[in-house]
């Protein structure tokens, strides 16, 4: 394998080696498109660079000599010449496209004595010297690192000396004296003269490139976007024959994509401007005008970009970005590349391409990113009106979609202000179960502390609602009802925006765009329905979750979590009631009164998921997290104090005493799930009887539902069957109560590392298993999740000690190898064990397509992700079958 590869001499199909933009180059040159002659200097050089101290290869700067020339050959110009010089670009080009985060580098090749030769060969002294001042710029700040606000005070002092607006109106004479003046800042920066050597310049530039790939802004593209080594390892430099577009009048530079990236229309979509350089487009430096405007100005030119336009999407099969320059009436290709597009475009494109017969049903789906579908499934930020914002703070984005509201920091004060129809944003510094009845009453969520898979971050995702955690830089002050980021307070009752997409806070109003479900839509959907093997339930604990998800394409419920439908205000009091009584009998008169209602949500969800099994598991969390937190009730009796109030401290103290004893060291591995049902048998009695109660009612009446009861937190065989045998007591109860037979399955929960390790005793009691990955994965890292996203996870994913946040995207290496472990056992006892996932990892993409390789029954996500599982699930069928395409080279 060589270091450079010509345009000329290779095909384009390894874009981990060539880059995107060398690939574009490389292709279009084949197809005999118009592209200036140029060669890509390719990725592995930029790892050797890195691997070797961050120094070129030896006998790379020979190389790069040996193919100026072969550039100088087909130009009839030559590098560093006084008669007819050759100026190149240097730009990047990493695997996968990074608009604007790497560095690039016109002109290169100019000094003293070329820009006369320049300026002789155009016949256009004013134009020679202004693409000098370009380079000397664009050189400066990529190569040396300084600042563009030094040189962009020496233009716009030139321009107010001049007495004109725009670059393009200085003359020569002030073009002259900005580049002196440029080189001499420079010169000031480094202590060296500014390199007139075209070869030194180009050694440098390539360096530059190559450095810009750990460039700041690149890390934090990649890690936002997920882009890993796997995926692009280091960029390529495409080093190409310079097009100028700010020759005159019939010279122009151009963006232009060949369909609309924000709909998908198929119309061409972009901007030109006339007399200028494509850093001028990029950068905004002008305004420029739109593409449509072309077929006036320059006719021919916009004909020759239509059948440009259609060509390079008919050979690449996807709408494409392209950047073009017309030099004195001939038009170049300089760029092209997939097209980024919105999700709204994406979807309009793989609909409308297939209609077109440009690409299959296959490609149509596995084009498409399924994250994406979030920004159709929420309100978002109306990106226009968001630039006349700035961010307040920026905390985790946790649950998608954007809401404004006053900020109230008080739960009680939020539910009552909810309810009178007040668009609450709640903010507090973490929450609570009890916190619960806040989140149904507001529009949005804001902590400072916690990570995506935190209290909050869990229900607001479970609620659909937006939520951002984890603002650190936000201090809240509850007694001055205010909250504080640096000196900018926001007191009880401002307006706030949360962008629950980005993790964007915002002072005052910004107004939202509603989302629209499309027909096309639907018919991505439909396909992936068709195409999928792994099946898709949702995690729903409320009828209208259990609705929307049904809506979404969902085939029954993985997990309704019980303890939500304790905390609605109405429900909530009782249960603390139960959990303040001293005896079994006193416990059980309280529960009696949930049984009830516990009967009725379960008939109403079963109702709206009949025909698909609905996964009901029992009460999960410890009792302590019902109650009021130690400091708070110790705060509460001490205010309680100085004002007297007797009758009150008694009962407060009660609850303070209760707390104190149902408070634990570490509540994750405490009194919780099966140990609850265990040692307080009433509450999981109380459960298995409202279940079997509606199952029976609704059978009554001819609905075909299929519930299933499952044990959360279960360790060992003993433990499942001691529960096993309080469900099939009540069960046979109920049955002999209404005269049916009951078919409830019965199952638990693998959690706990115990449990995957002896599935296989488990499989003898138990009628389906359903991986909960999100305490598999504190179990298998000895991680509290809350404490890892908060202090230390960010950094270990910075450092590369992990690849990415496993309480977001599965381990498939350590969780996914116990969970196999686990399939395995299970099926050796029973090979059509129904076996799903039900932890928040059932919403995302790559833990969905390990899942259907690891063969699970289905996966279970939050009912706005339904979508999102459903189409990585049809990806997952599709890719087992895509073979990899070799590439040639030579």
């Amino acid at each position: 394998m060589k270091p450079i590869y010509f345009f000329d001499e290779v095909d384009g199909k390894n874009k981990k080696l060539f880059g995107g933009k060398g690939t574009g180059l490389i292709e279009m040159t084949r197809l005999g498109l118009p592209v200036p002659p140029g060669f890509t200097i390719t990725t592995a050089v930029c790892i050797q660079y890195y691997d070797n101290n961050k120094k070129l290869p030896r006998n790379l700067m020979s190389e790069a000599k040996r193919n100026i020339q072969k550039i100088e050959r087909k130009t009839g110009k030559k590098f560093g010449s006084l008669q007819n010089p050759l100026l190149v670009s240097v730009r990047s080009g990493a695997a996968i496209s990074m608009p604007g985060m790497m560095d690039t580098i016109l002109n290169l090749g100019l000094n003293d004595q070329t820009v006369i030769g320049l300026a002789n060969t155009s016949q256009n002294p004013r134009f020679a010297w202004d693409s000098y001042r370009r380079f000397a710029q664009l050189f400066g700040k990529v190569v040396f690192g300084i600042e563009d606000k030094q040189f962009d005070e020496i233009l716009q002092n030139a321009k107010r000396q001049q007495n004109v607006q725009q670059d393009h109106e200085l003359s020569e004479q002030s073009l002259k004296k900005i580049v002196s003046e440029y080189k001499s800042i420079c010169q000031r920066y480094t202590s060296r003269p500014f390199p007139a050597d075209p070869y030194q310049q180009l050694e440098l530039a390539i360096k530059a490139v190559f450095k810009s790939w750990m460039g700041e802004r690149a890390i934090v593209y990649r890690e936002k976007y997920k882009i890993t080594k796997e995926i692009a390892n280091g960029t390529a430099v495409n080093v190409v024959a310079m097009i100028f577009g700010n020759m005159g009048n019939d010279s122009a530079t151009g963006v232009v994509f060949t369909r609309n990236p924000s709909d998908g229309t198929k119309k061409i979509f972009g901007d030109y401007l006339i007399n200028a350089q494509g850093e001028d487009v990029v950068a905004g430096i002008r305004t420029p005008q739109p593409i449509d405007e072309m077929a006036r100005q320059l006719p021919l030119t916009y004909q020759q970009l239509l059948k440009t336009c259609e060509k390079l999407e008919r050979y690449f099969k996807e709408p494409q970005d392209i950047e073009f320059t017309v030099e004195k009436g001939r038009f170049y290709l300089l760029q092209t590349r997939t097209a980024k597009m919105n999700a709204a475009g994406m979807i309009k494109t793989s609909v409308d391409m297939l209609k077109e017969r440009l690409i299959k049903k296959d490609k149509a789906i596995l084009r498409l990113n399924p994250e994406d579908l979030d920004q159709l499934l929420h309100k978002t930020i109306d990106n226009e009106s968001a630039k006349k914002f700035n961010p307040l703070t920026k905390g985790i984005p946790a649950s998608p979609g954007a809401a404004t509201g006053v900020a109230i920091f008080d739960v009680k004060k939020a539910v009552q202000m909810g309810d009178e129809g007040v668009r609450v944003i709640l903010v507090r510094e973490e929450t609570r179960p009890e916190d619960v009845p806040a989140f149904f009453a507001s529009v949005g969520i804001l902590t400072s502390r916690g990570g995506k898979t935190s209290h909050a971050a869990v229900v607001a995702r479970g609620m659909g609602k937006p939520c951002i955690v984890g603002c650190n830089d936000m201090r809240i002050d509850y007694s001055a009802k205010k909250l504080l980021v640096d000196s900018k307070a926001i007191l009880e009752g401002d307006v706030i925006t949360i962008d629950g997409s980005n993790g964007n806070v915002y002072v005052g109003e910004i107004p939202t765009v509603e989302p629209k479900l499309t027909d096309d839509f639907k018919t991505i959907l439909r396909w992936a329905q068709k195409l999928k093997k792994l099946g898709i339930r949702a995690n729903a604990d409320t009828p209208q979750a259990a609705k929307l998800a049904r809506a979404y394409g969902a085939e029954g419920i993985g997990l309704c979590r019980t303890e939500r439908m304790f905390n609605a205000r109405d429900r909530l009091p009782i249960f603390v009631e139960m959990i303040m009584a001293k005896t079994a009998p006193e416990r059980k008169q309280a529960l009696e009164k949930l049984r009830l209602v516990q009967k009725e949500d379960f008939k109403e969800i079963l109702k709206i998921m009949e025909g698909h099994h609905v996964t009901i598991r029992l009460l999960d969390p410890p009792l302590h997290e019902f109650l009021p937190n130690i400091e708070e009730l110790l705060n509460k009796i001490h205010l309680l104090e100085k004002k007297g109030s007797t009758d009150e401290i008694t009962s407060t103290q009660r609850f303070l005493d209760r707390a104190k004893e149902l408070d634990e060291i570490n509540p994750m591995m405490g009194h919780r799930g099966v140990r609850i049902g265990i040692t307080y048998p009433e509450i999981y009695e109380m459960q298995v009887r409202a279940i079997c109660e509606a199952t029976a009612e609704l059978i009554r009446d001819k609905a075909n539902v299929h519930p299933q009861i499952m044990v959360p937190q279960v360790g060992s065989i003993n433990e499942l069957d001691y529960i096993k045998k309080i469900y099939y007591d009540i069960k046979s109860d109920v049955e002999a109560k209404f005269g049916i037979r009951l078919k409830i399955n019965f199952g638990t929960m693998l959690e706990v590392v115990r449990a995957c390790l002896t599935s296989d005793e488990l499989a003898k009691i138990s009628e389906f298993f359903s991986f909960g990955t999100n305490d598999l994965t504190q179990a298998v890292f000895s991680f509290s999740r809350e404490d890892a996203e908060g202090k230390f996870l960010l950094e270990y994913i910075e450092k590369e000690i992990i690849k990415e946040n496993p309480f977001e995207s599965l381990d498939t290496s350590g969780v996914g190898s116990l969970m196999q472990i686990a399939i395995s056992k299970g099926r050796s006892v029973k090979p059509n064990l129904e076996i799903g996932i039900c932890g928040e990892h059932g919403g995302d993409p790559r833990s969905v397509k390990f899942c259907h390789k690891a063969g699970l029954s289905y996966v279970s996500a939050s009912s706005h992700r339904v979508p999102i599982a459903i189409l990585a699930a049809a990806q997952a069928t599709l890719e087992k079958q895509v073979k990899p395409r070799k590439s040639r080279s030579r």
